[in-house]
């Protein structure tokens, strides 16, 4: 299946794929849960939800290989979780791509990330509202993703401003952007209100890409609901899939992205 999807991305960048053949018979959904690293017990909990679940894994990091690793033996999508510096300046931790940085400097460090960890087949940014203003910082970013590939490049969107989905297809890395953020605000209420936005826009559009973060009201949530989806219609799919789907079926993003209030300080 993994291998069968990787095909389709990379066929229907290429143009080798018409757009009907890689839409899904049915709504189809992925999830990411970012922040992973610092704590293996969230690790262990996520790699045991139920489908492919993509794990977002923070460079060196305490437990970055051991959770990769565990993602990875339960048939889960690995991404590189690139700390990128933010509007507000938020604390990035290490391996992290900041405005003041050269060329050089961030190809390797985004180099360096990328060995950091192992069974990766993607990145998405961690905060960085700045950087994804910036395609200048950006096409370093993703010519040194596309010199270490193939990867494919996930916007996390924390800002309305970002522009990484854009330069990411110019830099010829396949790319997708975030639709739904789940837990903007951890609590159970609103978790599952984000969560049946997420069935919304994939039974309008055929597909949609949720980030959440591995916090009690959402891995809650989330342990309760993906046992449900098949009942509900709707399949989950890893996050290489709708990679290709939004390659093939660009969304209206102003409709299906919106950054929420929160979500732009990162």
């Amino acid at each position: 299946m993994k291998g069968l999807t990787l095909l389709l991305l990379c066929a229907a960048w290429a143009g080798g794929v018409s757009a009907d053949e890689v839409a899904p018979p049915s709504p189809v959904v992925a999830v990411m849960i970012d922040d992973l690293g610092n704590r293996l017990d969230e690790g262990r909990r996520v790699a045991a939800l139920p489908g492919p679940v993509a794990c977002a894994i923070l460079p060196h990091t305490a437990h970055a290989a051991d959770i990769a690793d565990l993602a990875h033996a339960a048939g889960k999508e690995v991404l590189l979780h690139l700390p990128m510096e933010s509007v507000n300046d938020m604390p990035l931790g290490p391996g992290g791509i900041t405005l003041d940085m050269g060329e050089a400097e961030i190809k390797q460090t985004v180099q360096d990330d990328i060995a950091s960890l192992p069974h990766l087949v993607g990145i998405n940014n961690h905060e960085g509202s700045l950087i994804t203003q910036h395609p200048g910082d950006l096409a370093w970013i993703m010519q040194a993703l596309h010199a270490a590939g193939p990867y494919f490049y996930i916007d996390s969107y924390t800002t309305a401003d970002s522009v990484a989905y854009e330069i990411a297809r110019e830099q010829g890395v396949a790319a997708a952007r975030r639709n739904v953020f789940l837990d903007d605000e951890n609590t159970e209420e609103s978790v599952e209100q984000q969560w049946q936005r997420l069935l919304k826009l994939a039974r309008k559009h055929g597909f949609a890409l949720a980030i959440g973060h591995p916090k009690s009201a959402t891995l809650a949530m989330l342990e309760a609901e993906l046992p449900k989806l098949a009942a509900a219609g709707v399949s989950l799919v890893p996050v290489s899939r709708i990679v290709a789907l939004q390659e093939a079926h660009p969304l209206p993003w102003p409709e299906s992205s919106s950054p929420s209030p929160t979500a732009a300080k990162r």
